[in-house]
């Protein structure tokens, strides 16, 4: 049998008792805000994952997940080699949760062209170096093959650095190493690549660990460190210490010592900007779920005031102040739930419009991507519609103490 008070709730939303229409403009207005403040509030919370996930990506992409280096290099791109003998890889490769485990080394030095010059470090990277991240943002060229036995000669370039020298596919690019003395390298551009992340961008030059380990001057089995990918960004702090476990007691064979550090160890101030995104969420969801739950207490006032006289017909059948209150509860429930229902509707067009089509652009030196993101997590989409409907119902619980005020005898004649 269905509770009186929800069927009197519903017969006052339908509005086939009486014919008064007081209340449907702040019910519309209700609506409305509830719908205008959970579609912001969906929608920041999309972008603000898309932003963190898609700006953590490409550093990942740069960096992998944890970095294992010479202890005394960790403050320079100069940095001291460590030995990487395929007994440690394999060993490293046995860690529960690490996917892949590669080798690389750099070289600070200079590109110099008739026109201009510029900074960089070379980055070499051998055959068993997974490339699917430069290969999802190449542009021009093709990736070439790398190997730690024989020089390429070539090495993919940043658009970025491109247009800063004017360089196009298949130029020859001269650069310059300085140690004990100064040595010279051309190579050869054969491939161009844009990830937007000016950081890296304008720095990195990618090719064979070859030839960098040649102009540093180490042994085969030396490199500047150990990239080691993991399957859980989540368990980061937990992968790191296990892979800590295998290498810091370790020294190798020429007394260097082994230091593992996560990529938010090695990038700090850049995750510290995205961990300071969570606090603009809570703030406008803090905002938004204020206004529309105001704009349902004024809706809610306004109802009880229309519904003066069936309030003291109620009571006067013997109807108590919590009952009548639990009626107008769930009245609002009804409008909460289809201001909601187009929230919803409201926040998922425009996800999936932006998604697709990346109708809003960013700048790309400023936010390190060229279109808003978007990221839809089912899971905090269905909390926060849960955590909404809870809030706005409480933040109505007070002011529908106003019907306890509200006297039979002279609500019953009330106009």
């Amino acid at each position: 049998m269905m509770d009186y008070k929800f069927f009197l709730a519903r017969r006052m939303y339908s509005g086939s008792e009486g014919r008064r229409q007081v209340a449907r403009p702040a019910i519309r207005i209700a609506m409305a805000g509830m719908a205008l403040g959970l579609a912001i509030m969906l929608v920041s919370v999309c972008v603000v994952i898309g932003f963190k996930d898609e700006v953590r990506a490409k550093v990942i992409g740069f960096g992998s997940h944890i970095q294992i280096s010479n202890f005394r290099g960790t403050q320079s791109y100069e940095t001291f080699p460590i030995a990487a003998g395929d007994s440690l890889l394999d060993e490293l490769r046995r860690v529960p949760g690490v996917t892949r485990v590669q080798r690389f080394s750099t070289k600070p030095g200079i590109i110099k062209t008739d026109s201009a010059f510029q900074g960089m470090v070379l980055k070499g990277v051998g055959q068993d170096y997974a490339l699917d991240f430069y290969r999802h943002y190449l542009v021009e060229g093709e990736i070439p093959a790398f190997s730690d036995s024989v020089a390429s000669g070539k090495v993919l370039v940043s658009r970025l650095l491109a247009d800063k020298l004017h360089l196009r596919l298949g130029d020859n690019l001269y650069t310059y190493y300085v140690q004990d003395n100064v040595r010279a390298r051309r190579l050869e551009v054969a491939g161009i690549y844009a990830t937007n992340f000016s950081e890296y961008d304008r720095l990195f030059l990618i090719g064979d660990i070859y030839t960098v380990n040649r102009l540093n001057g180490w042994k085969d089995d030396q490199v500047s460190g150990i990239e080691v990918s993991v399957d859980d960004y989540a368990r980061l702090d937990d992968m790191r210490y296990a892979v800590s476990r295998v290498v810091d007691t370790l020294v190798d064979s020429y007394g260097n010592t082994y230091f593992a550090q996560t990529i938010e160890d090695l990038n700090p101030q850049l995750f510290a900007w995205l961990d300071v995104l969570d606090v603009n969420v809570w703030v406008i969801l803090v905002l938004m779920l204020g206004v529309a739950g105001f704009t349902m207490i004024s809706g809610l006032l306004i109802i009880i005031l229309e519904r003066t006289n069936m309030i003291g017909i109620l009571k006067a059948l013997g109807a108590g102040n919590r009952t009548i209150r639990e009626v107008f509860l769930y009245f609002s429930v009804f409008i909460i739930g289809k201001g909601m229902l187009w929230g919803n509707v409201l926040a998922l067009l425009f996800c999936l419009l932006q998604k697709h089509f990346h109708l809003i652009k960013l700048d790309p030196v400023n936010y390190y991507l060229d279109s808003v993101p978007i990221h839809v997590n089912v899971g905090l989409w269905l909390l926060l519609n849960v955590g909404t409907l809870i809030v706005s119902v409480l933040m109505l619980v007070g002011p529908s103490y106003l019907i306890s005020r509200i006297h039979p005898a002279k609500s019953i004649r009330f106009e």
